[in-house]
């Protein structure tokens, strides 16, 4: 019964999920990781770009970011430093607008875009440089992720070894109606100001009209995310993309932790019942940890995050 007991404890003056959230997004600081640009162009006529960070190593760690990330964030940079440290190759990408300029097409990323990574991680393999290749997605990417892995296993390649996904959102509809309007509207500023750029190159297909008076995800995704993405409507899009209905089918050894103070996650994205069913999920629920926060020495630039992603990836242990 893979449900897992945690050790993870915040410092004593992050005393909240909500600071334990922003704190370290704010704040933190990683130093020493250099990146090398490559842009990868879809069989669509489109662009990803990804970062490369390399030690020479057989060995390579893929890394989704959250909603509205990218490779710089320092949950992404501190994981990436983290596992370089250990021999391991990293690469980082950035979904579609997410790299400082917006893709060509009017889609641009969504959360269940599964075939993105599926295109990015057989780029890397292509190299032939690469026997052992883990997983490690943050919020969005980890819904991302875990979609992949159980929406049909039997094409996930070989290489993938291990897997770990952070503050994951495995029902977006539960997510989606907890998140508060105070984390919402930053958001949807953000990706407001993409949708302008989108409609300055295609006028005709988008309408931005009363745009501010949005204040939740589940009117934006039924607005732009849904009919953008092909999907009929949010309610169809959060169905259709919400990873939890394949976690069931994971066959590599995967580790979800979810905070239980996360303060962007509803109750349906603990999902209990199939860690308990399936013997290559595991689950661990921390009392702490807020959203993709999980510092346990912010001074020290310490977080659990990374402690337990090489726990679980490197060394095996559940």
């Amino acid at each position: 019964m893979p449900l897992l007991l945690s050790k993870h404890r915040a410092p004593f003056y992050l005393f909240n999920g909500h600071l334990q959230t922003i704190i370290p997004g704010l704040f933190r600081q990683v130093e020493g990781v250099q990146y090398e640009r490559e842009r990868l162009l879809t069989p669509d006529d489109d662009f990803i770009d990804v970062d490369w960070s390399r030690v020479g190593a057989d060995s390579l760690l893929v890394l989704s970011h959250g909603l509205e990330g990218d490779s710089h964030r320092p949950y992404i940079t501190g994981m990436v430093k983290a596992f370089n440290a250990e021999g391991v190759d990293a690469l980082a990408w950035n979904y579609r607008s997410c790299s400082g300029e917006p893709n060509k097409l009017l889609r641009s990323y969504h959360l269940g875009a599964s075939d993105d990574l599926d295109f990015v991680l057989r780029h890397a393999l292509a190299s032939g440089k690469y026997k052992n290749v883990y997983l490690v997605g943050f919020s969005a990417g980890g819904n991302i992720t875990l979609k992949y892995l159980g929406e049909a296993p039997e094409q996930v390649p070989e290489q993938v070894k291990r897997v770990t996904v952070f503050s994951t959102p495995v029902d977006l509809k539960g997510s989606a109606q907890k998140i508060s309007k105070v984390y919402t509207q930053r958001f949807l500023r953000t990706l407001g100001e993409k949708l302008e750029q989108k409609r300055q190159m295609y006028p005709n297909d988008l309408d931005l009209t009363d745009y501010s008076l949005l204040w939740s995800f589940p009117e934006f995704d039924d607005r732009y995310t849904a009919p953008i993405h092909g999907f009929k409507n949010a309610e169809e899009y959060y169905a259709r993309v919400s990873s939890r209905q394949f976690l069931k089918d994971i066959r590599v050894p995967t580790l979800l932790v979810n905070a239980k103070n996360d303060p962007f996650l509803s109750q349906e994205c603990y999902p209990v019942q199939e860690a308990e069913a399936n013997p290559y999920f595991y689950l661990e629920m921390p009392e702490e940890g807020g959203h993709v926060g999980f510092a346990e020495n912010f001074r020290k630039n310490r977080y659990y995050s990374e402690e337990r992603a090489l726990r679980f990836i490197l060394s095996g242990q559940a």
